[in-house]
């Protein structure tokens, strides 16, 4: 798209061409987390602007634009076709624009004399948001109205269930368009997992039945590499596990998404503009807001991102020892560089020895400046963010409760009571009491007595906690008891077992276990006619995780407050 949807030249010397680049908030989004300013820049981007922002013309130069097709999007394009902004336009849309939008552009440029200067038009599919390589979410903008709250309120009209189908759908058929591959679809049924799954396997027939524009055939195709295989797409509803995303974590990444700003491989800290305090009388100091971002060609969060807190504490220790060693080898060799004899005079041969010495020391110093300056780059970064992190555990004891959630889940002994945990007043924030409090209740065979529950209320609203979301889990363990799978399904969470309620649905279905949990999912192959026999996929070993939204703990917790109070 970047290349003017041409493939990019052999050629790496070759100069790209300049333009520049027009996106809205979620074209904005979606690149965000690919590609960093300088490889915009490498590619030719001198300059990346949202649509909707003021504008100067730019008339010599083309603009590539990368836009939801939205009436507001396209009202705006046609306006800058009035304007005559660029020299050409490069119409890249993120969603299939519809054909009464297109001729709304194709009129304006009509008027504006600009036709020959619309010099592309393409549906792109890009209507996803790409984390990692095995990791991706479908929108960050307007996440509520396809959230968890949004989905169970109980006053949603059925026009408006349609309409976050629809567009849950749109984004998982961008993915599958993107991936070049038709899914078998399994899903468990009577829920919003097999509303989405029977719309997406209309959705699929509906482009395959139509072989001359099918996007999954031959050069349309954008990923062919991935075609001799079938993906198996498993779509679960979020209430097959809610202890889960309330869980306190001990690993760096999900640690960092728990208890810091951590939205599209981005963190953003605040810090103190200096550790001195202020004068007495003195304005205090601003706080400083820092952004990092936590991208794959970071090796040592691509290593570590996964371990337990502890290990990245000595690792970024380790690290900041091998770069100490490294910069007093820099310094010694410049010191070296430095000498002279003891009486300032030398041979003509020394004199050439000691260039020649100098020259080779003063490259290799050279060579290595950058990637030491990287090094100290990477490692400031990680101790700033893992100090951030550190705070927090210190400072909510978030140890003692991702132990004592781990010990819920896995139905082991409590070495302390709840009530005592939750009336420590050193112990956690109110949300952290709650948390706590709702994967107990969550996890447990059998509810609490009315007795039992109260005194555990009056401590929590004593701790300062908000009751509303027990109240919508209560409601929530009403309507799911009669599936075992709820009650029982998250009793064996222990971090080292990887056995998480999602994990052994995808286990049983790869592996085609009869098993009570998934023997009941629903089965759609897009590619066969209805009752034809099912298509015997060969077994893969890699997985990409996908979600509507990516909340975190806090994010979550609220959504439940907010079904609770209705």
């Amino acid at each position: 798209m970047l290349n003017f949807n041409a493939p990019p030249l052999k050629n790496a010397a070759a100069e790209p061409v300049w333009k520049v680049l027009i996106y809205d908030r979620f074209g904005q989004d979606i690149i965000s987390p690919l590609l960093s300013v300088k490889e915009l820049r490498d590619m030719g981007i001198t300059l990346h602007l949202l649509l909707h922002s003021d504008r100067d013309p730019i008339p010599d130069v083309p603009a590539v634009y990368f836009v939801m097709p939205t009436e507001e999007n396209i009202d705006r394009i046609c306006q800058d076709l009035r304007n005559q902004l660029y020299e050409s336009y490069y119409l890249n849309f993120i969603s299939a624009i519809s054909r009464s939008k297109l001729e709304d552009i194709a009129s304006a440029a009509l008027a504006a004399n600009a036709v020959t200067q619309v010099t592309k038009v393409y549906d792109q599919y890009l209507n996803f948001i790409t984390l990692e390589d095995d990791m991706f979410t479908l929108c960050h903008q307007n996440k509520e109205l396809i959230s968890y709250h949004a989905i169970n309120r109980a006053d949603i009209q059925d026009t408006e269930m349609e309409a976050i189908m629809d567009t849950v759908v749109d984004s998982l058929f961008c993915f599958f368009v993107t991936l070049g591959a038709v899914p078998i679809i399994r899903c468990p049924r009577g829920n919003a997992a097999e509303m989405v799954a029977v719309k997406l396997d209309k959705k699929l027939r509906e482009n395959l039945r139509d072989a001359r524009n099918s996007l999954f055939t031959g050069d349309n195709m954008a990923a062919g590499q991935f075609s001799f295989q079938r993906p198996l797409f498993v779509l679960v509803d979020r209430n097959v596990d809610m202890a889960t995303p309330l869980h306190h974590t001990w690993t760096y990444q999900a640690l960092i998404h728990d208890v810091l700003d951590l939205q599209l491989n981005r963190v953003v800290m605040e810090e103190g503009a200096g550790a001195d305090p202020s004068p007495t009388g003195a304005r205090p100091k601003k706080k400083i807001r820092k952004t990092y971002d936590l991208t794959a060609a970071d090796k040592f969060w691509q290593k570590h991102k996964g371990s337990p807190f502890p290990e990245v504490a000595e690792s970024v220790q380790e690290e900041l020892d091998s770069y100490r060693a490294q910069e007093d080898e820099v310094k010694h060799l410049k010191s070296i560089m430095s000498r002279t004899s003891p009486d300032g005079r030398l041979s003509g041969w020394c004199v050439f020895s000691l260039r020649l010495k100098t020259l080779c020391l003063y490259i290799l110093c050279c060579s290595s400046l950058p990637e030491l300056l990287e090094k100290k780059r990477l490692i400031d970064l990680h101790t700033n963010v893992a100090t951030a992190v550190l705070d927090h555990i210190k400072s909510r004891k978030l140890d003692v409760y991702f132990e004592y959630e781990e010990k819920l889940m896995s139905k082991s002994t409590l070495d302390k009571s709840l009530l005592d945990i939750i009336s420590d007043p050193d112990a956690g924030t109110p949300e952290d009491k709650m948390r706590l409090f709702l994967i107990y209740y969550i996890t447990a065979q059998q509810a609490p007595s009315e007795s039992d529950l109260e005194q555990y209320k009056t401590a929590l609203l004593d701790a300062g906690c908000d009751l509303s979301p027990l109240n919508y889990i209560k409601q929530w363990k009403v309507m799911n008891s009669g599936s075992q799978f709820v009650m029982e399904g998250v009793k064996n969470l222990v971090l080292k077992q990887h056995n998480l309620p999602v994990t052994r649905i995808l286990d049983n279905l790869m592996e085609m276990k009869s098993n009570p949990e998934t023997d009941d999912y629903r089965y759609f192959d897009p590619k066969m006619l209805r009752g034809s026999e099912r298509y015997h996929f060969k077994q893969g070993k890699k997985v990409v995780y996908g979600c509507s939204e990516l909340s975190n703990a806090a994010q979550f917790t609220k959504q439940l407050s907010q079904l609770g109070q209705k």
